[in-house]
């Protein structure tokens, strides 16, 4: 009985062992350079879409809401979708300027 606990702590201790040694691998140490450089470009891609979002929504807000109202203030992105949501219906703004509008005042 005593060498069976001696072989089943023995066997323990290998398999902590093993595993101390052996740490988990990360996700993007195999993956390969072409998709990271990948990623990198989306990202890049990405923020240059937001960016021309922006200042497409800077210029519609400067040509449909500037002429009543000043800079915008920042106000929560829900309250701001409201507020752009009933000046559409105010100033017959087109659903394509409200969307600029609003990724504009609420970035």
């Amino acid at each position: 009985m005593k060498s069976k606990i001696m072989l089943f702590t023995g066997i323990l201790a290998l398999a902590a062992a093993v595993f101390a040694a052996d740490p988990p691998k990360n996700a993007n140490s195999n993956a390969d350079p072409a998709a990271a450089s990948t990623n990198t470009a989306s990202a890049e891609r990405n923020s240059e879409e937001a960016d021309n979002t922006r200042a497409e929504g800077e210029k519609r807000f400067r040509a449909n809401c500037s002429r009543c109202h000043a800079a915008p203030h920042k106000f929560p992105p829900r309250m701001m979708a409201t507020i752009v949501r009933h000046m559409r219906v105010r100033a017959t703004i087109t659903d394509a300027d409200m969307r600029y509008i609003l990724a504009y005042m609420t970035q």
